[in-house]
């Protein structure tokens, strides 16, 4: 693993969520009407051009525990996320843009609840909140581990848990987990998804815990018939099913950064989160180098972007 890997992953989450931002909660025909094509501010939140959201700062959270504890400590992450309630980790100084299943997690913890006892476990607590910042694990795992084996997708489910404690949610989490997994070790697009997803569905297949919630998965599963999906076929809201396959399908539907981001952008309604994920993903593939300069240079607080990656970097003794 190279540095420029580090920073193309977070930067192209960072970018796909600050392209998302100001068009957030618009609808697909809105977007098809008047479609982002470049870095914009206003919009939703009325935030400066270059600002991002949750998905980032979470981001941005676990990573600098990362590198604080050099392995994953469940207390220390749950005490990042609450300096980001604290208007640290954020673009402005103000935080914005937090889901309903994050803040009731974040709530639960700060009465005194324990990190891995925080997180929704119901139904109803299948949010994109645990999806959106879980891809500093797969950064950690490809480091620390040649395969991911029942150890690996037990620390992502816990990561996830802290907010998001459902087995749909865990679920989603350790599909992208698999593919951004391949994506790190040196696969290519191609053999990063097809393999992530069959290796996804193998293992939940064997732990009964997940098997009824598996089938909520069965379109990605099939994924030449996924891959064939047209647009009107794909959902786009803050659901954590919908995210993924959204952020899935703008990944494997585009060939380079910035074609995906705004592919996912213009989807409508979580516009934020999807391209931030799909945007992840896309960086990994493509490269430090494929995104385009004005893009990073308009992104807000590169300066203390740039220094979580370096501070991985360092404590992971990860070179250029």
């Amino acid at each position: 693993m190279k540095r420029d890997q580090i920073k193309a992953m977070v930067y192209g989450h960072a970018i796909g969520d600050a392209l998302g931002v100001p068009v957030e909660f618009q609808t697909r025909e809105q977007l098809s009407r008047n479609p982002i094509e470049d870095m914009q501010g206003g919009g939703t939140y009325n935030m400066p051009a270059g600002s991002w959201s949750d998905d980032t700062s979470m981001t941005l959270c676990v990573l600098d525990s990362l590198s604080e504890k050099g392995s994953i400590d469940y207390e220390n992450i749950m005490q990042h996320f609450m300096r980001w309630l604290d208007s640290e980790y954020t673009p402005t100084g103000k935080v914005f843009d937090i889901g309903h299943g994050t803040m009731k997690a974040l709530m639960r913890y700060k009465k005194g609840a324990k990190p891995l006892e925080s997180g929704g476990r119901s139904e109803r607590d299948n949010g994109n909140g645990s999806l959106m910042r879980i891809s500093p694990v797969p950064l950690f795992l490809a480091l620390t581990k040649d395969k991911l084996d029942d150890e690996a997708m037990e620390l992502v489910h816990k990561v996830s848990s802290l907010t998001h404690a459902h087995p749909r949610s865990l679920i989603a989490c350790g599909i992208y987990t698999h593919i951004a997994f391949g994506l790190l070790k040196g696969k290519g697009v191609t053999d990063a998804i097809t393999d992530g997803i069959t290796s996804a569905e193998e293992y939940y297949s064997e732990h009964s815990e997940f098997m009824l919630e598996k089938e909520m998965y069965d379109r990605v599963w099939n994924l030449r018939r996924f891959k064939a999906l047209q647009e009107a076929d794909i959902r786009s809201s803050g659901y954590v099913i919908d995210t993924l396959e959204a952020s899935l399908w703008c990944f494997m539907t585009t060939k380079s950064y910035r074609a995906c981001v705004l592919k996912a952008v213009n989807l409508g309604e979580d516009t934020d989160t999807v391209a931030a994920i799909a945007g992840g993903l896309a960086g990994l593939a493509y490269g430090w180098y494929d995104i385009q300069d004005d893009w990073k240079k308009k992104l807000l607080r590169t300066d203390f972007i740039d220094g979580v990656c370096e501070r991985f970097a360092d404590k992971f003794n990860i070179g250029n």
